[in-house]
């Protein structure tokens, strides 16, 4: 994963700064998701991009962060985030030392999502949560990325007028593996965590979904973005 990022690196701020009320309707769900969330790791932080947005927007300062991109850490680590460059399967998640751990668009990127989440519960102390924040599969975003996936391509008559115009990179389409919600709860059940919670975005069609930003409503039954909240009692 992290090599194929280090090569599109710059393509991924560009994508998400071409569809700004995407980026920002995705940003305000991430927010939500931390309110008093004391001292967070950013698994899988990317280029900081949404790290950045959170403190200018939000009063939000997430200063470390893991991910497995050399390229994405390094322009991490210019926009003030300490960043760890590993994968999340291999990282080390400290003991007790965050209250929160952040996967924000990172579950569909991990291999071992269940081995990561168990670290998880592990490393956290009593009372710390898990923000687990990305595409569901059975969302319209995530079957319209599996058909993309399958085909190889964008450009292919059974997605034409169905894709946004401005699609995600499909080199980034290629290696994710999207999960459904309930597999995610289960993960997390499994693993120990409880007390469950939902915040949804993007809640029209992808053709449309970057015309106006969005805030985040509770539940997931209708968002293409949907974040998993647990916590560890």
């Amino acid at each position: 994963m992290g090599k194929g990022f280090d090569r599109y690196a710059s393509a991924y701020d560009a994508w998400f700064l071409d569809n700004r009320n995407v980026l920002y309707s995705e940003a305000s769900l991430v927010a939500s998701t931390l309110r008093d969330a004391g001292r967070v790791l950013s698994v899988g932080c990317g280029s900081g991009l949404f790290e950045m947005i959170l403190r200018k927007e939000y009063g939000i300062s997430i200063t470390d962060g893991i991910e497995p991109s050399a390229g994405m850490a390094e322009i991490a680590r210019k926009r003030g985030m300490r960043v760890t460059e590993a994968t999340a399967e291999d990282a080390d998640f400290g003991c007790g030392d965050y209250d929160t751990l952040l996967f924000n668009g990172t579950p569909s990127y991990i291999g071992d999502l269940e081995k990561v989440v168990r670290k998880a519960y592990d490393a956290l102390p009593a009372g710390g949560r898990i923000v687990l924040i990305d595409v569901p599969k059975e969302s319209s975003y995530g079957i319209m990325y599996n058909l993309a996936k399958a085909l190889g391509t964008w450009d292919h008559p059974l997605l034409a007028g169905v894709f946004p115009p401005n699609p995600y990179p499909i080199e980034f389409v290629d290696v994710a593996a999207w999960r459904t919600t309930a597999e995610k709860v289960e993960l997390l059940e499994r693993a120990g965590f409880r007390d469950l919670s939902f915040a949804q975005t993007l809640t029209s069609h992808p053709l449309y979904s970057d015309i106006e930003r969005e805030q985040p409503t509770e539940g997931y039954g209708k968002g293409d973005y949907v974040a998993v909240t647990a916590y560890k009692r």
